[in-house]
């Protein structure tokens, strides 16, 4: 079989030579062109301006056998994750050849993929890269071909162009949109006329564009306290707090500059507000990328227990005296320690005498970060509120705020009683 991992929102010329290729390998071969389509999301975290059904008979009009869904990985995952997890699907299910489109030489893109093959790392391809994500791509699956002693042989094609200039289906949409969802006379140029027809269809029943649920993601994100923000997938401290303070929501793009301030670009403010509005938890990531691990699919530089170990590595080496960037520098060129981090380990709480009698051992303690940027939990016992900042040793809180900043490592509090006085017993995952 042959694949193609698409969005086609919607299906435009580019993508019709696309499947055309993916055509004439498949008929070389006997075999049928299988389109696997993102559902419910885009590969970029937004929602679909077209829905899944339309799609699909696009993909279908131009030439495809087939399509297979992918759903629930682009709201909750990055491309990092959701590559790998893609690429191993494919392959299980027999895919032989993937096709895919590429302005730069596909020998460049072998040359830049080596590199990353060779230190077996995934993530943080450079965005200065051309076609990093088709990069992304061959270099996964030059990987995973350990794990399943097979691969898929890889065809490129150019990037679809008119008149010499590619054919971008974000600028079709953004067209369609400020034309009142009528499509202009340049954009139907761009786009086979079954596409066009199945457009002016899905107009016509008001079914498009498709948007995000605006009312729960602006619910959720102008009542939730720091402690609950804080269990969304996706969202770190400084994202927690810029979100707090720029209350209240009306609006998406008032979000959006509330999560530029705390250095969020666009990919991953789609993610966040994805994950907002599915409500995913970094407790949901934490075992989904497990089961992931477990079936060999994940990098091992992409491991929750790889995150785990990089912040306790870059704790450690930070009460030494190196700065945080050098020993993520370090980390990332291989170096390690011996001592292992701590999955358990306990804090001190500042307490007011009147608090104490509310107090019941085993209650659960909310973790967050204070707007001063000072770790600190939030317990409840009956009828009220009790905060305290955590007393940890420098390199503790170091270890607890990198956890925290993952914005996939799920932390749990539980509130314990010592000799000494009540403590915080912290848990690092599920």
């Amino acid at each position: 079989m042959i694949g193609i991992s698409a969005d086609f929102d919607p299906v435009h010329l580019g993508h019709v030579d696309l499947i055309q290729k993916a055509r004439e390998v498949a008929d070389e071969k006997n075999t049928e062109v299988v389109i696997y389509l993102n559902k419910g999301y885009s590969a970029n975290h937004a929602p679909f301006f077209t829905n899944f059904e339309a799609r699909s008979k696009m993909a279908l009009e131009a030439g495809a056998d087939r399509i297979v869904p992918i759903e629930n990985l682009h709201h909750r995952l990055t491309m990092a994750y959701t590559v790998p997890i893609r690429i191993a699907l494919m392959i299980q299910d027999g895919i032989t050849d993937y096709v895919d489109a590429a302005e730069v030489n596909p020998a460049r893109i072998k040359k830049y993929a080596a590199s990353f093959i060779k230190r077996g790392i995934f993530s943080g391809i450079p965005r200065n890269l051309p076609n990093r994500n088709v990069i992304r791509w061959y270099a996964v699956n030059e990987f995973l071909d350990l794990r399943f002693k097979r691969k898929m042989k890889f065809h490129f094609i150019p990037e679809g162009k008119v008149n010499g200039e590619k054919i971008s289906g974000r600028q079709i949409r953004q067209e369609i949109l400020e034309n009142n969802l009528k499509i202009p006379h340049n954009v139907k140029k761009v786009l086979p006329d079954s596409t066009t027809n199945i457009l002016e269809d899905e107009i016509k029943k008001g079914n498009m564009p498709g948007k995000r649920n605006l009312e729960v993601v602006l619910n959720r994100l102008n009542t939730r306290p720091r402690h609950k923000l804080l269990k969304t997938a996706h969202l770190n401290a400084s994202a927690v707090e810029h979100i707090i303070q720029g209350r209240w929501y009306q609006a998406e793009n008032q979000v959006w500059a509330s999560l530029r301030q705390a250095g969020y670009g666009p990919v991953l403010s789609r993610l966040a507000l994805s994950c907002v509005e599915e409500d995913v938890t970094r407790g949901e990531l934490y075992e989904l990328i497990i089961d992931y691990e477990k079936q060999g699919i994940i990098p091992p530089d992409q491991t929750i227990g790889q995150v785990i170990e990089r912040a306790w590595y870059v704790a450690s080496m930070v009460e030494k005296g190196f700065t945080s960037s050098e020993a993520h520098e370090k980390f990332r060129k291989g170096s390690r320690i011996k001592d292992k981090p701590q999955y358990s380990f306990e804090a001190g709480i500042h307490l007011r005498s009147f608090e104490l009698e509310s107090l019941k051992e085993g209650m659960d303690a909310h973790l967050y970060v204070d707007k001063r940027g000072v770790l600190a939990c939030e317990l409840k016992p009956s009828g009220r509120k009790v905060k305290s900042p955590l007393k940890l040793s420098g390199k503790m809180a170091t270890y607890l705020r990198l956890l925290v900043d993952s914005q996939i490592i799920p932390l749990r509090g539980e509130l314990v009683k010592k000799k000494r006085g009540w403590r915080i017993k912290l848990r690092v995952g599920l």
